[in-house]
């Protein structure tokens, strides 16, 4: 395992972190029915073998962004028998829950007893947006952070975004952060915070925790035709998952990326990648190639990341699922193949989880954290799948 300096923290921490948003669930189960015979041992192995950043969050694992997941009490079900010990646990404040000041103290308290813990490593303020920001700054979110940290409930903090530059660039200026959270891959270097913000923030000395290196496991498999071309030109052979996690640890900025695995196979292959990625130790062809398959990748039409912020949907219709095909209508070439997609979304999808079953509440895009026209897209679903 490699370790990078987490900004001014000055940290060791290895540049895979162990992201607890994805984790296996019981078969037949919801999303709050984790298997913890699968999931311990993912996370203890992971920890084994050098990994010492666990990220998690108030709503993973739950039923929605309205209420607490069950991924916080998870950790503290893997992280007894010593483990606690061999980590840095990472969560996040709910932003979008925050009412009053008493808020931010009341959900802090409640996730040190949910984690089990009487402190927290690396808190964040969960995907500030420019709504959430404006209501937890003007409630007094530094003077919280500054109190907290005086009293020991956390010790480094930091934020994850949402939303545009500027607002990015007007929130790193804003308070002594410690560290940020942001997407980045190589499909997104000029989306929300960016190539840019990354580097603004890394400049400050914030440490830099990376979100979607994968896209939701988009760029790890069944890949578009013309992408897996482009990697097949390169010498040194490597998984897609692999060319993906590289890109993101070649810059020296990066202090450490996230992932959120569903298996003990995804574990070990990143464990393997994370042994290896060195900071700028792409070749310049390395990195022509990684730009020739983000530009095959460009005809994907919606940016879901499958994060499911936007699920449960009130009408029951499945967001991501529609968007998963939607898109692969887009890579497709042919109407032969685009007419057996069709098929496959008739006979697969219940009728009640299609696209044409959206009601138009808003409700999802409310919880978008990429800012998806998620009613409008859904209309176009419903019109190419008719």
């Amino acid at each position: 395992m490699l370790y990078r300096t987490y900004g001014k923290t000055q940290e060791q921490v290895s540049i895979l972190g162990f992201g607890c948003m994805r984790l296996p669930i019981i078969e037949g189960g919801t999303a709050r029915d984790i298997d913890d015979s699968k999931a311990i041992p993912m996370l203890r192995h992971a920890i084994d073998n050098g990994v010492n950043y666990v990220d998690t969050a108030y709503p993973y694992h739950g039923d929605g962004m309205g209420g607490g997941g069950a991924s916080e009490p998870f950790v503290a079900r893997a992280l007894k028998d010593g483990y606690r010990e061999k980590v840095f646990i990472a969560t996040k404040l709910p932003a979008w829950l925050i009412q009053k000041r008493e808020d931010m103290d009341r959900y802090l308290n409640e996730q040190l007893e949910r984690l089990e813990t009487d402190h927290i490593d690396f808190y964040l303020v969960h995907a500030l947006n420019t709504g959430t920001w404006k209501t937890v700054k003007e409630l007094g979110i530094g003077e919280f952070l500054d109190s907290a940290i005086r009293d020991g409930r956390i010790r480094h903090a930091g934020f994850s975004f949402h939303d545009e530059l500027p607002l990015f660039k007007e929130i790193v200026d804003a308070y002594d952060w410690s560290f940020c959270q942001v997407q980045y891959n190589y499909l997104d270097e000029n989306f929300q915070a960016g190539l840019e913000g990354l580097e603004y923030a890394a400049a400050r000395g914030l440490g830099i925790s990376v979100m979607e290196p994968l896209r939701g496991g988009k760029l790890a498999r069944e890949l578009p035709a013309g992408v897996q071309a482009a990697f097949d030109q390169a010498e040194t052979k490597r998984t897609p998952a692999e060319w993906a996690f590289r890109f993101v640890f070649n810059h020296p900025g990066v202090s450490l990326a996230l992932s959120g695995m569903s298996t003990m196979e995804q574990v070990e292959d990143n464990l393997r990648i994370a042994a290896e990625a060195e900071a700028n130790s792409l070749t310049e062809r390395e990195l022509a190639i990684v730009k020739e398959a983000e530009t095959a990748f460009r005809r994907m039409r919606i940016s879901c990341t499958a994060c499911a912020y936007c699920m449960p949907c009130p009408a029951g219709v499945d967001i991501p699922g529609n968007f998963s095909y939607i898109n692969e209508y887009y890579f497709l070439d042919h109407d032969n193949p685009k007419k057996g997609l069709k098929d496959r979304y008739a006979a697969r999808m219940e009728e009640e989880h299609r696209a044409g079953a959206c009601v138009e509440c808003g409700t999802c895009e409310e919880h978008c954290p990429q800012n998806l026209s998620i009613i409008e897209e859904l209309k176009h679903v419903a019109e190419v799948f008719a």
